[in-house]
């Protein structure tokens, strides 16, 4: 009997130990809230502060640029509306830039955005790889209100397909039209350089538990003279652009994962990638029909393909049977019948995009576990192409 393997770490990750060591005195010990002015809340403030510091160093920001939020759909959602809103309580037009294979965090905000706040929004197209060109942004920046607030998203890292995007080339174009430029970096955390200067961007999302943090919190880096309004008003705390209390052992934990994750960050990026290498050069060799997707600069995690003839959530669940949790795409549509947007946007016909398969390896990955998956994946596919469907008459 063979153990459960674990391939599904762009979905979430186990909490390192050291993480929930850190955070463990902030549950029971020191409990006070951070907004409080006495020495229980003292404690905690500090606490966050601390936290915030250690952040601020790894993404070479200024402490004050980062907001801590609930999750990484927070953070991408204030991004996004954040703007917008700001724009709109001066009297300007505000729009909105960015492409279908973003996550819905972010696709599916700026089309809300688009019907209910009167706000221009533009979808990038981008190649059969899932990258969007800097000519393509140069376009859509070339058109459209020329006294609008315009917000362009593009993520660091595909979360379905892997597609690394050229973030500081895009950000550039951006800032040449005058625009401001967010990225989603919530996939790219823990595995890719984190240097806000250096990548120019605006803003960034991450969220913990893609990096062996909790679930449950996410930040936002956001750069001076941003113009931000938060939605969510009440106590005015992160500045007023995040109200509610702080969640102190989250905090805590988020910025010790992120520390963990960039202490030999090349060196666990190289190992990612030495077995998610033998994952795209085995499996088009043994099964015949694979085809991969995304880029060829893709996360050093990350596998991604579709197979003809199968029906990729039917293949989660012989895999599943054989001890291997994977995934279709987003964590969030597995499960769903219908072809990932993702893979349509890229060009897939819609039979293809319905046989798709991501297989995310982590820190506890092993060669044994790659070598079970390359022998059971093969004789899964075969055996659900060797089913025929009988059409029912009626």
């Amino acid at each position: 009997m063979f153990q459960a393997i674990y391939l599904d770490h762009a979905a979430t990750t186990p909490t390192d130990p050291r993480v929930v060591e850190a955070m463990q005195p902030y549950f029971s010990e020191f409990y006070g809230n951070p907004s409080s002015p006495h020495r229980f809340g003292r404690k905690a403030e500090r606490a966050i502060e601390l936290a915030r510091d250690t952040i601020a160093e790894i993404l070479h920001c200024p402490r004050g640029a980062i907001v801590f939020t609930g999750c990484g759909t927070e953070s991408d959602n204030l991004a996004l509306r954040g703007p917008v809103v700001a724009a709109k309580m001066t009297g300007k037009r505000a729009r909105v830039i960015t492409a279908k294979t973003e996550h819905h965090a972010v696709s599916a905000t700026a089309a809300q955005i688009g019907a209910t706040m009167d706000t221009d929004v533009t979808f990038l197209p981008v190649t059969r790889e899932g990258i969007v060109t800097p000519d393509a942004l140069r376009s859509a920046l070339q058109v459209g209100p020329v006294d609008a607030v315009t917000i362009v998203s593009v993520m660091y890292g595909n979360n379905e397909v892997g597609t690394i995007q050229p973030i500081r080339e895009l950000a550039a174009v951006a800032h040449q039209y005058g625009a401001l430029f967010h990225t989603d970096a919530v996939q790219a955390g823990g595995q890719l350089p984190m240097d806000v200067q250096a990548l120019g961007v605006d803003m960034l999302s991450l969220s913990a538990h893609k990096f062996y943090g909790p679930k449950g919190v996410g930040l936002l880096y956001v750069r001076e003279g941003v113009p931000l309004l938060s939605a969510q008003t009440g106590g005015g705390q992160e500045n007023d652009r995040r109200s509610g209390t702080h969640n102190v052992p989250l905090i805590v934990g988020l910025a010790r994962a992120l520390e963990l994750a960039y202490t030999s960050l090349a060196a666990r990026a190289a190992d990612y990638a030495r077995h998610r290498d033998r994952l795209i050069l085995e499996i088009p060799r043994l099964i015949p029909g694979t085809h991969l997707t995304g880029s060829a600069e893709r996360l050093p995690n990350h596998a991604s393909c579709v197979f003809e003839g199968v029906n990729g959530n039917t293949l989660l669940m012989h895999l599943d049977m054989a001890g291997i949790a994977a995934s279709s795409g987003s964590a969030c549509n597995t499960g769903n019948p219908e072809p990932s947007e993702v893979l349509l946007t890229m060009g897939y016909p819609s039979a293809l995009a319905l046989g798709s398969l991501r297989l995310t390896v982590g820190r506890q990955t092993t060669d044994a576990e790659i070598d079970r998956v390359l022998e059971v994946l093969p004789d899964a596919v075969a055996k659900l192409r060797s089913v025929k469907v009988t059409p029912v008459e009626s």
